[in-house]
């Protein structure tokens, strides 16, 4: 029998709130076994382009990400964000290790291509050391991973966190029972936008269908359940979506994904 892993995917918003914050990474420290977390920080890194000059730019709601935008990513995820969360996780009992997919050549990934757009400094996933994390955890550690991946030649590249949860989860599946937690500011997958409380508590590949053909899953959640697709049809064994009261014992109050 396959030991269990959770991922559990840490939005922007949660990390700008400092309660939820430190509620987060006290309820991810209290989960049992083996466990990942992964984070951006855009909104951080929005906030420091603004400070130091540098303009942030956008196009469809997705970062381009030129040579001074990548500086500050670095900066801000691999340094600000990562290492206050490390820091709060030990004060929690957690020996969290901050890492960027370069760290043990644990996500190798390639420039997105130039299409329409120039996305930049952008990376695709290519591939996952899931033997190396997998060592990581044997020790002991629990790799706190940020958005940030490298090619292999020496370059690092942006690259979007709920996809870097996905293929950590796809790729950890082959020793572990993984359930993979997209963490943001709602309490799930809602049935009306504007009541809070219209949680759709379980999505399966045919209702999941209906939904996007009545629109009901749109806009931002569109890329963000297209991976949890994904990785439930990769042997992930199941994505819930939620906020922070999801990480706690005895919540049901949350939407689950499975195939």
């Amino acid at each position: 029998m396959k030991q269990t892993l959770s991922i559990i995917k840490v939005g922007s918003n949660l990390i700008e709130d400092e309660k939820g914050f430190y509620r987060i990474l006290e309820l991810f420290s209290k989960m049992p076994g083996n466990k990942i977390m992964v984070h951006g920080g855009g909104k951080k890194a929005t906030e420091m382009s603004k400070k130091l000059g540098v303009e942030t730019k956008m196009i469809n709601g997705r970062r381009i990400t030129d040579a001074e935008s990548l500086d500050i990513a670095i900066m801000v995820y691999g340094g600000l964000v990562s290492k206050k969360m490390v820091a709060q996780l030990q004060a929690f009992g957690t020996n969290a290790i901050g890492m960027s997919g370069a760290d043990a050549n644990a996500i190798k990934a390639h420039k997105r291509p130039i299409k329409k757009v120039d996305f930049g400094y952008v990376g695709d996933v290519d591939m996952v050391n899931s033997y190396g994390i997998f060592k990581l955890l044997q020790s002991g550690f629990t790799p706190i991973f940020c958005a940030l991946t490298h090619d292999g030649k020496g370059q690092l590249l942006n690259t979007n966190a709920d996809t870097i949860a996905a293929e950590l989860a796809i790729a950890m599946s082959d020793q572990f029972d993984t359930t993979l937690y997209y963490c943001f500011e709602k309490k799930g997958v809602l049935q009306d936008v504007e009541d809070e409380n219209s949680v759709i508590q379980h999505i399966d590949t045919k209702a999941y269908d209906e939904l996007l053909a009545y629109g009901i899953i749109s806009d931002g959640m569109l890329p963000k359940m297209h991976n949890c697709f994904y990785a439930l049809r990769n042997q992930v064994s199941k994505v819930c979506i939620g906020d922070v009261s999801m990480l706690e014992k005895g919540n049901s109050n949350f939407t689950t994904l499975t195939l």
